[in-house]
C-alpha cells in the first residue's frame, strides 16, 4: 500500500489533485484544496462523465451558481457532468475542502 503526502502538495493556496499519475488508476481521484481568506472565484467542474462528492472541511464555503447559498463546514454537496460552480472564502482564516470524484455511469473517457 502506498500513501501520498496531499497536504504537503499544497503550497499556500491552491489545490492538489492526487490521481491516475499517482495511483495508475483513472476509476477515483482526491482533490484537496485550500482557499486563502477572501479568496473568490475558484471554478468547479467534475466534466463530461463525471462526479464528485465536495466536502468542506474547515470553514464554510460560499458557493455561487444557479443559486447562491454557503456551504457550512462539515457540510458535502454531490456535483455531476457539466455542472458548474464557483467558490469563495469570505472568513478571515484559510478555507479547506476535499472532493472525491470519479467516473459516472454515463460514459467515462
Amino acid at each position: 500500500m502506498k500513501t501520498y503526502d496531499v497536504v504537503g502538495n499544497v503550497k499556500g493556496a491552491g489545490e492538489y489533485i492526487l490521481g491516475s499519475r499517482e495511483t495508475g488508476s483513472h476509476a477515483c481521484y482526491l482533490i484537496y484544496g485550500v482557499l486563502k481568506p477572501g479568496e473568490q472565484g475558484r471554478e468547479l467542474k467534475p466534466g463530461h462523465g463525471h462526479e464528485e462528492i465536495m466536502l468542506a472541511l474547515k470553514g464554510d464555503l460560499q458557493i455561487a451558481g444557479p443559486e447562491l447559498r454557503t456551504l457550512h463546514q462539515g457540510q458535502a454537496m454531490h456535483l455531476k457532468g457539466e455542472e458548474t460552480l464557483s467558490i469563495g472564502n469570505q472568513g478571515t482564516s484559510e478555507a479547506i475542502y476535499v472532493i472525491a470524484g470519479g467516473h459516472s455511469e454515463a460514459g467515462h473517457h
